[in-house]
Formats: structure tokens, sequence, C-alpha cells
């Protein structure tokens, strides 16, 4: 199974999306080959991904024609720092690599993220490919040029827009990724399907044995319309002046639950399978969506194994946790809500005490559990 290349229109450069489904060991190396311009290839992974497709990737490059170096990285959230990058940068410069060169991201966001940053760093900027092994990765973080890292006082709040030059997302990944893992990258899934497309949410309700199945022909259709509705955002706001902000849905609320809990402890899309059920309710009680919606929300939430009860968070906490998310403008706490179920926007007009109440909400909830 394989679908057309999909394009991604952005300022710099248009680049294509591969998805295919290989059978067997995955074939990540053919297709990506015509985008590396210069002879010097370095491979980022970490040492989860690296023992399950490094050794094929990094034999077919050399064969290939191209001087190859591999940087192992360790897996994991709480690793996507400046550490990282300066363990990819060590590499890039004992290798003596020259701007020509291209830096391969194999693994999920995070390397995904870190791999970005630096070639968008390295030399003020230099190549780099996306090749995710992580649903949450082809769905959203490897489409779209945002990189980065986190600083201990907020997450991704380092980095830059810089496209890559193609990517590669291949169903085959998914038979070795958690479950775990693949829960959390249903979380992005979902949230295109309350912000842009409330029939998409019906054929996930629909489809939700088959995806929990790993059925690889409905998982390239998801993943192909997931890549569509990033490039179509991307494209009408690449450095999210306006549309794009809506792909934060969950997020505000999310990125709280994992500043406080640790990077890691929570999964980024666990973190946002609870925020977007946060969302939700603060749409509700703004008198937005119906309870209707919000039960059907949780419904497809929990279909999916993930959580749609945050952790406790002292709300003091909460807020000042928000305040130093990227999407408050003025001192002001924007928040991705929803009009209707396929329809989001970007609002900063609620009453703090709405808010409150929310964040309330779930302590008076665990403390019934």
């Amino acid at each position: 199974m394989s679908h057309d290349a999909l394009m991604v229109h952005a300022q710099s450069h248009d680049y294509p999306i591969f998805i295919c489904a290989s059978e067997g060991v995955p074939d990540l190396a053919s297709q990506i080959i015509p985008f590396i311009k210069g002879k010097q290839a370095l491979i980022v992974t970490n040492d989860v991904v690296a023992p399950l497709y490094l050794a094929p990737l990094h034999e077919a490059l050399e064969a290939a024609g191209f001087l190859v170096v591999d940087c192992v990285l360790p897996d994991g959230e709480a690793y996507k720092n400046q550490d990282s990058i300066n363990a990819i940068y060590d590499k890039l410069l004992e290798h003596h690599f020259a701007r020509d060169c291209t830096l391969i991201a194999l693994g999920g966001g995070v390397i995904g993220d870190m791999t970005g940053f630096a070639a968008a760093s390295f030399m003020r900027g230099v190549d780099f490919i996306q090749v995710p092994t992580t649903l949450l990765a082809q769905v959203d973080s490897s489409v779209g040029g945002k990189t980065g890292i986190n600083h201990p006082r907020g997450k991704n709040m380092i980095g830059a827009f810089w496209q890559p030059q193609c990517v590669l997302a291949d169903m085959a990944t998914f038979k070795t990724l958690p479950e775990r893992e693949f829960a959390a990258g249903m979380a992005e899934v979902i949230k295109y399907a309350l912000i842009m497309d409330a029939k998409f949410l019906t054929w996930l309700e629909d489809n939700a044995e088959a995806i929990n199945a790993k059925d690889g022909a409905i998982l390239g259709e998801m993943v192909y319309r997931c890549c569509d509705f990033k490039a179509q955002v991307v494209a009408a706001d690449e450095r999210e002046s306006g549309k794009r902000a809506l792909l934060n849905f969950g997020h505000t609320f999310g990125h709280v639950i994992e500043a406080h809990q640790g990077y890691g402890a929570w999964l980024h899309g666990e973190a946002v399978a609870a925020g977007m059920m946060q969302a939700a309710k603060m749409s509700a009680k703004l008198g937005l969506i119906n309870d209707d919606d919000v039960s059907r929300i949780e419904r497809v939430i929990k279909a999916f194994h993930l959580p749609s009860v945050p952790p406790v968070i002292a709300v003091d906490e909460a807020l000042d946790l928000m305040g130093h998310d990227k999407k408050v403008q003025q001192g002001k706490i924007r928040l991705v809500l929803l009009r209707a179920i396929g329809d989001a926007f970007v609002t900063a007009d609620f009453q703090l005490s709405d808010l409150t109440a929310v964040l309330q909400t779930n302590e008076i909830n665990h403390a019934d559990i």
C-alpha cells in the first residue's frame, strides 16, 4: 500500500511526505537518497530505535556512496535538551561535516525535533530529513518544520522553524512500536478530527477496532489524512501567527501536565489527551459545545486507550505553568477551544474564574475516586 507523495508548501521550499507500508523490514533508504545533496550524512537516533532500524539504513546509505556517521542518544523527553544538541554538534565537528551535509532524524518526535534544531543551527542551517518511526511523529511533529528542545521552565521554548527536505512515514515501523506509544500518537490523530473535520471523528469511531489492531491499509489512510490536514495548515500559516495555533488544541493544558509531572512521566500524547478533555470542558462551560459532545470526546479518547483525567495539580501552579506557554500574548493566556466538533478557534476572551473552575473540577474528580 502506498499513496502518492503529499506535498507540503512551505516558504523556504516544497517537500514531499512519502507514506508507505513495507513488507518485512522497512526500506528507509531508497526514497530519501535523492534528497541527500552532499556526500556526508549523520543519522540521529536513540538507543531504543537504533537496534531496530539503524543498521539497515546506515548500510544502504553507505552502499549508495555516502559517508555515514551515527549519533545514538538516550531515549525520552527528559533528554530533549541542550546536552543532546551538543552531542549532535560534537559528531558533526569531529567528522568535519561541511555545509552540504544532511542530518537524518530516525525516531520519534523527540529525535525529529532535536535533529531539526541541530540542522537549523549548525553552520547557520544545513539540510535534514525526517524518518519518523512513531505514530505521533508521523502524523504531527515530523511535518511542518517546528524544531526545538525543552528548557526546565518550559516545553519547546528553544527552537527554530526549519523545514525538512522530505518525510518518509512507513507503517511497518508500527510493528515494533510499544502499545503505549501508539496510543499516545492517537491523541494527535483525534485532535485533527476535533479541530478540523467532524466526519474524520466519525471515521475514527467506525474504524477504532481496525486501528487498534494495526491494520496497515487503515493506518495508511489515517496517517495520510492527518498529514494532509497538517500540510494545509502549514501552507496557510507556517510560523503560527494564525491558523496553525489551532494545532495546539489540548496542548496548553497538556504542557502543564508534562512540566508538572516531569518530562517523560506522562507521554506527550497522554498529556494532550487529558488536556483535550479539559479544553472540551472549558468549551462546554462557555456554552460553546454541549455535554453530549464532551461525553463523545471522552469515549473516543478512551477507545484508543488514552487517559481522560489529568493528574492532580494545584490550580495556582497550573496557572503559573500556563503563564509560560508560548501562546501567551500581552500577559493573557490564550486557549484553543471548540465552537463545535470540527470547528476550533483561539481565544483569550474568557473569565479566569471559568478556567479556574475547570482546573478545580479535576481536583474534585480525584477526590471522588
